[in-house]
């Protein structure tokens, strides 16, 4: 990205509602969020070369839902993989192939298992651990927010 385009996606973050952003293009990250928190630097430089910073991987927690709790936004009890960044979720490569992950498939660590669309920028999503896929929580061509749960799995 060139300094144009980033000043273009800084003004559309600023009018826009989403609260973080999160684009990687090759070697090139940029990371955009708004709010304020105490151990966060507010100031960031932009280089006229591209600087490769370190991607954390998928986020994992689990959500434990007591036996009495229902709710429609709630997310179902166990682990899951969740949404690094806003954007639209892809389950396959390209329109037509076969997908990356089916529910009951057993996926490898840093094996895809989808893809999220950020900006036209593909980025694909890694298994952080082996899994089995129990649940896709979302549709193909679905628009997803950051930290939304997209797959349920279990260990393996």
């Amino acid at each position: 990205m060139d300094k144009n385009e980033i000043r273009e996606l800084m003004r559309f973050f600023d009018k826009s509602e989403i609260t973080k952003l999160k684009i990687k293009e090759g070697d090139f990250t940029i990371e955009l969020q708004k709010g304020f928190e105490s151990n966060v630097v507010h100031s960031v430089p932009v280089n006229s070369a591209p600087v490769a910073t370190p991607v954390a991987p998928v986020a994992v927690a689990a959500v434990p839902l007591s036996s009495g709790e229902a709710s429609v936004n709630a997310a179902p009890a166990g682990l899951s993989i969740k949404s690094p960044m806003v954007g639209t979720f892809y389950k396959s490569p390209a329109p037509g192939a076969a997908a990356f992950a089916k529910v009951g498939d057993v996926i490898r660590k840093g094996q895809p298992i989808g893809i999220i669309e950020a900006m036209k920028i593909m980025n694909e999503i890694e298994a952080e651990f082996d899994c089995k896929i129990l649940d896709i929580l979302v549709a193909d061509g679905q628009p997803v927010e950051f930290d939304m749960p997209i797959f349920m799995v279990e260990k393996v």
